[in-house]
């Protein structure tokens, strides 16, 4: 995607062929810093502080840490070492998990001297794969805001509702809910995206609203609980978000508030979709609404906010009494009964254990109780 009318990634090799360079998403947007990871703790420390954030670069992110850990010291105890420490980072994206376990599987048959180059072109390759993905995942996304547009008559604009960020700064590039809003953008279509502010970190008025801005995508950022109303109004005509997790059933885990975005869909009639790469399903789940682990994080996230001053200097003040003790969730479970539709790499089905195995048959029994 577009950062300064150039194209970039969020994760690349650097110039000397080895180290990682990353964007900082924690200085977003009011500066574009990139960092460079040398070793498997600096990957570690870049997903754990959410310098990269999102599924899906998350996965790539501790790919590219294994590789780090294996160019020094390629032994099966370094190997499980270091998935051991990527894996402790951060416990709900499913694909982190799913990242280290292919390296890993990967790495089991090859000899020490081996192993660092093939990590390399794995993570590499998982990359690649993401691209494509999540431009799979854009056209078929595609066709649903082009039968909005068609429905609405070809007049006026697409409204869009999006929470938390799923765009290319959550994954390599595209996004997964932004990329069908990019290709709706570059064919024509007058899309508007309202974009939720998501507290406690605020992915979307810093993340979201940026990147939509850097590409030219027209968009409003408004506070968490906007939506509702917007809803009850008229002036959303399709709800979209990413997703960290989904079960074997369709129940989607994501950002917290998405549940309440649903709620609200479902209760004026709004479609509501979410986007998400295959990687992303965790098949071991079923139902899954109490199983998928919610991780809690530092409640200074909750109980401090970050900003730029007037005169351009970063402060961090605290908006809550002293002793006051914070509860900061970072995710929650939308039933499948909330969502219109999942929308894939490989098509659009209903959040139920017969859509998504109608596009994914060698998946056929995942997720079912004995």
């Amino acid at each position: 995607m577009m950062v300064q009318g150039r194209p970039m990634r969020t994760i690349w090799l650097a110039e000397d062929g080895w180290a990682v360079e990353i964007i900082d998403q924690t200085q977003l947007p009011h500066a574009f810093v990139t960092r460079r990871l040398e070793t498997l703790e600096d990957a570690a420390h870049a997903i754990r502080t959410m310098l990269v954030r999102g599924a899906p670069l998350i996965g790539a992110t501790a790919a590219y840490g294994l590789a780090l850990a294996l160019r020094g010291n390629a032994s099966d105890e370094t190997l499980a070492r270091a998935g051991e420490t990527l894996l402790a980072t951060r416990p709900t994206a499913v694909n982190l998990r799913w990242a280290i376990e292919d390296v890993t599987g990967r790495m089991q048959d090859l000899a020490p001297a081996d192993r660092a180059a093939a990590a390399y072109r794995r993570a590499a390759e998982i990359c690649d794969e993401d691209v494509e993905i999540c431009r799979s995942i854009g056209r078929h996304g595609l066709a649903v805001i082009e039968r909005i547009w068609e429905a609405k008559g070809r007049k006026g604009r697409v409204n869009l509702l999006t929470h938390c960020n799923a765009g290319w700064l959550a994954t390599v590039d595209w996004g997964t809910a932004t990329a069908p809003i990019y290709m709706a953008h570059d064919t024509g279509i007058p899309v508007h995206v309202w974009v939720d502010e998501t507290r406690p970190r605020n992915q979307g008025a810093a993340l979201t609203a940026w990147e939509l801005g850097e590409h030219g995508v027209a968009h409003t950022v408004i506070a968490d609980n906007v939506g509702g109303h917007l809803m009850q109004h008229g002036e959303v005509d399709l709800c979209v978000t990413g997703t960290d997790r989904t079960t074997a059933a369709g129940n989607v885990c994501n950002k917290i508030g998405t549940y309440l975005k649903a709620l609200a869909a479902q209760d004026n009639a709004v479609p509501f979709y979410v986007a998400l790469p295959g990687p992303t399903i965790d098949w071991t789940l079923g139902d899954g609404l109490g199983e998928v682990p919610i991780e809690q994080r530092d409640g200074r996230e909750l109980s401090e906010v970050s900003g730029r001053t007037a005169d351009g200097r970063m402060e961090t003040v605290r908006i809550t009494p002293e002793a006051s003790p914070v509860a900061n969730y970072a995710f929650d479970v939308t039933p499948a009964r909330l969502v219109t539709g999942l929308i894939t790499e490989r098509g659009v089905c209903p959040a139920s254990s017969e859509g998504l195995r109608s596009l994914y048959p060698e998946r056929a029994g995942a997720g079912q109780t004995p």
